[in-house]
Parts: C-alpha cells; structure tokens; sequence
C-alpha cells in the first residue's frame, strides 16, 4: 500500500518532534512546521534521509560547531536559518 502524501507529512513531522534529545525536538519540529508541507517529493525525501542521522551529530552540524557532510550542508543551512529566526 501506497502513502498518501498527508500521511507522509504526519509521519516526518512525527519523526522531527520525537528525536532523543530536546534541542533537535525542538529546532526540527520549528523546521517541519515552517517547510515540510511546501517540500516537494524530492525534498522530502532529502528531509527523511536527514532524519536518519545520529541526533549529537545534527546538533553540531546544525550549531555550527561541526561542517555537514557536503551532500546535507544546503538542508542543514536552511534547519539553521530556521530555528535561529524564531
């Protein structure tokens, strides 16, 4: 069976606001909110490989205190920019 696009969008959301750590419930549920409903299907996908990373290493990716690997840095700038305007 199928996912429906609605479904899809809860799960991520789901997925961004019960983490293991509070910080990265906290900045990814502030990011779900602002971008996944306007996400395309390519985006999304991108979004849920991201979720798949250790949450110690998001942090430091996302605070600036370590570089994203290459292929993230675009997902991680935009995670940054996002919780830092709220």
């Amino acid at each position: 069976m199928t996912e429906t696009p609605e479904h899809r969008l809860k799960r991520l959301t789901m997925r961004s606001m019960r983490r293991g750590i509070k910080e990265m419930d906290i900045i990814l549920m502030r990011y779900a909110d602002a971008r996944l409903a306007g996400m395309d299907a390519a985006q999304l996908d991108a979004y849920e490989a991201l979720l798949e990373e250790n949450d110690q290493d998001l942090y430091q990716w996302v605070s600036g205190q370590r570089p994203a690997p290459e292929p993230l840095q675009p997902l991680i700038t935009d995670i940054s920019q996002v919780a830092c305007n709220r």
